[in-house]
């Protein structure tokens, strides 16, 4: 079965070239084409898309507010294809994703064009990809009020960590900016341990993610500096197309192997090396993502003594990397993202009375 399509696009011309695109891509069929937002709205109900690809800029309703009223009651998988998504658009990009919108595709400057062949392979990739995406409605009440209660209560799932922690490791992909956010908000500025995020995100992009984190973080968001050690209370992410990885002295290393599963930087790459430097005292986290990046690396942290966690279906805009991670018995406790950050502080501020320092 094709995957059904709805463009939103004010530009006739790069409608038509999208549209030349997609028509050319036997396993995609565009079952509809608006101008507007208020079109589309309307075509929804009539032509049922599995994704849906919109343009930022529009009359009557910009993209924003056409996604926002989609997660409320349509909700649907939702590609943003715009030139207003460059990567010096960092308020913009994760006021799409904190929305609804699963991914972000930049327009070139220069305009669409049928001959620039990584665009046209990368909005075919993302499509096919989002075509498997859940997502739910958006009830931001809801989930506040989740939160709240998650903050008022004590985790159910675990009280005392093995032995006292000393490092936090996160992996995620699809879906991550916003788990990411979650998880990283809850923390206090005292949190105890380094943090180390591994997230798979576009060229060009890792900055405006750590810049944004930092807006709702209590702690310092960086890039990680080669020879340094992790400290305390902050969170580090890898420098762009490289691994990061703990040597044996402790210190940050970047790598510029080659990429393993695809992916440089490599949640299962930086996970083996916290499990080989820290072993026990390793906490290892898997949110969201596609594909199998981190399961490996999960097991390493688990079979090392380290406690794991990964981010339940129900929670997950692509259930992936944790869903191979539980498969591989890798996660010892699977959560919801909102009780995933909690766990954490009371793994640290809690530790078993037996254990070792």
């Amino acid at each position: 079965m094709a995957i059904r399509v709805l463009l939103v696009e004010d530009s006739l011309v790069a409608l038509t070239i999208l549209k030349r695109i997609f028509d050319s891509t036997p396993d995609i069929e565009i079952v509809g084409t608006a101008r507007t937002g208020i079109e589309a709205l309307e075509l929804i109900p009539k032509v049922h898309p599995e994704v849906i690809c919109t343009d930022f800029h529009m009359p009557q309703m910009n993209g924003l507010e056409f996604i926002s009223y989609v997660m409320a009651h349509h909700p649907l998988p939702i590609l943003v294809v715009s030139a207003s998504v460059q990567e010096e658009d960092t308020h913009r990009i994760f006021q799409l994703l904190a929305a609804g919108a699963v991914d972000i595709l930049p327009k070139p400057r220069v305009g669409l064009d049928l001959e620039n062949i990584l665009l046209r392979q990368a909005l075919i990739d993302k499509v096919r990809i989002l075509s498997g995406v859940k997502v739910f409605k958006k009830k931001q009440s809801a989930n506040l009020n989740q939160s709240n209660s998650l903050k008022n209560s004590r985790t159910p799932a675990l009280v005392s960590a093995r032995c006292r922690p000393k490092i936090v490791a996160v992996g995620a992909s699809t879906g991550g900016p916003l788990a990411l956010q979650e998880f990283l908000t809850y923390l206090p500025d005292d949190f105890p341990l380094p943090i180390i995020c591994v997230q798979h995100i576009s060229l060009g992009f890792l900055q405006s993610l750590i810049d944004w984190l930092s807006t709702s973080c209590k702690l310092p968001v960086q890039i990680a500096e080669a020879g340094e050690r992790p400290r305390s209370g902050h969170v580090y992410f890898p420098a762009e197309r490289q691994h990061l990885q703990i040597n044996l002295q402790g210190k940050f290393t970047h790598s510029l192997d080659p990429p393993l599963g695809g992916h440089r930087p490599s949640v299962t790459t930086t996970f083996i090396s916290i499990a080989e430097f820290y072993g026990r005292k390793a906490i290892g986290v898997l949110l969201t993502g596609m594909g199998r990046d981190g399961a490996e690396g999960m097991k390493a942290i688990a079979q090392a003594g380290g406690m794991t966690l990964a981010q339940d279906e129900a929670t997950s805009v692509v259930f992936g990397m944790p869903k191979e991670a539980i498969a591989l018995g890798a996660a010892e406790h699977v959560l919801p993202i909102q009780a995933i950050a909690p766990t954490v502080l009371e793994l640290v501020n809690n530790p078993s009375p037996t254990a070792g320092k």
